[in-house]
């Protein structure tokens, strides 16, 4: 916030809460080693579209249980035991506008018009809190350990990423909590050697899954933590 010159009367946007939630975990990466391609997958829960389609959820659960039609008056379909693509408008070139968010949000927060970003978002039968699978590629060469060593001093970011107990991050464990968890912490083996490459430059990538919850980190306390920052 440093950089950032307001005058009388200036507005300043609280980002849309899948970005929010991705960028808590990509950032620290990204500076450490500048991310040149994020590729995103949502699975973004109920509470991302209100009170009311919470409501729904759980009013079609126990409909679909009790072998009734299930109501569909938030969205136009199905939700309980199923997913669909995010319920936001499709734009001409495919993506729709909660996809096209996390494209422009993530190269304004990061000031980085260059910075590739493509993501897919999905409504999933989730009460609270979002998921996200992140693959990033990176500029210099970054490993999963040093990854996780940047991810575990990272503010308001929590590592849950126990291989061994096959532990990694809910969006149980995060509802109703601050801190966004990320786990799955790995190596992309779909590059030969982890190596990719980006205008015939040799790049490094890394898989993570993060999860926040977005009435929280995504939404009411970030606009907080946001006007903390300016008073």
């Amino acid at each position: 916030m440093k950089d950032v010159k307001l005058g009388n009367g200036a507005l300043v946007a609280n980002p849309n809460c899948s970005t929010i939630i991705c960028l808590m975990a990509a950032t620290p990466l990204h500076r450490r080693a500048k991310v040149l391609r994020m590729v995103v997958s949502t699975y973004q829960a109920a509470s991302g579209a209100g009170a009311a389609a919470m409501e729904e959820l759980e009013l079609q659960t126990r409909e679909v249980l009790e072998g009734k039609r299930p109501t569909c008056n938030i969205f136009k379909q199905q939700y309980a035991f199923n997913l669909f693509s995010h319920n936001a408008p499709v734009l001409p070139n495919g993506y729709n506008e909660e996809e096209m968010k996390l494209v422009k949000e993530t190269r304004k927060i990061w000031n980085d018009k260059d910075v590739k970003v493509t993501a897919t978002c999905i409504r999933v039968p989730v009460m609270r809190a979002h998921a996200e699978s992140v693959n990033l590629q990176f500029a210099s060469p970054l490993d999963e350990n040093e990854a996780k060593d940047i991810l575990k001093k990272a503010p308001g970011v929590v590592v849950i990423d126990d291989r061994a107990s096959n532990r990694f991050p809910t969006p149980l464990e995060v509802s109703n909590k601050d801190d966004v968890a990320v786990g799955r912490i790995r190596q992309d083996e779909s590059q030969d050697g982890n190596h990719g490459s980006v205008n015939h430059k040799q790049t490094v990538r890394l898989d993570i899954f993060v999860c926040g919850d977005q009435i929280r980190k995504g939404a009411a306390l970030n606009a907080v933590q946001i006007a903390e920052m300016l008073l």
